[in-house]
């Protein structure tokens, strides 16, 4: 049941939140790199 709620986020983290992957992160701003730290964190929960 874990993975299943992971897995939901994530697919709402893709539609939602912004993508920050072609951007320098040490540039961003804290909250961006909050943003990136959150999505990390889901898309690997989801994949264990």
């Amino acid at each position: 049941m874990k993975k299943s709620i992971f897995k939901t986020l994530a697919l709402i983290n893709k539609a939602v939140l912004p993508r920050y992957s072609k951007k320098d992160i040490t540039k961003l701003s804290k909250l961006e790199q909050g943003i990136v730290a959150y999505r990390y964190w889901i898309t690997i929960s989801a994949l264990e």
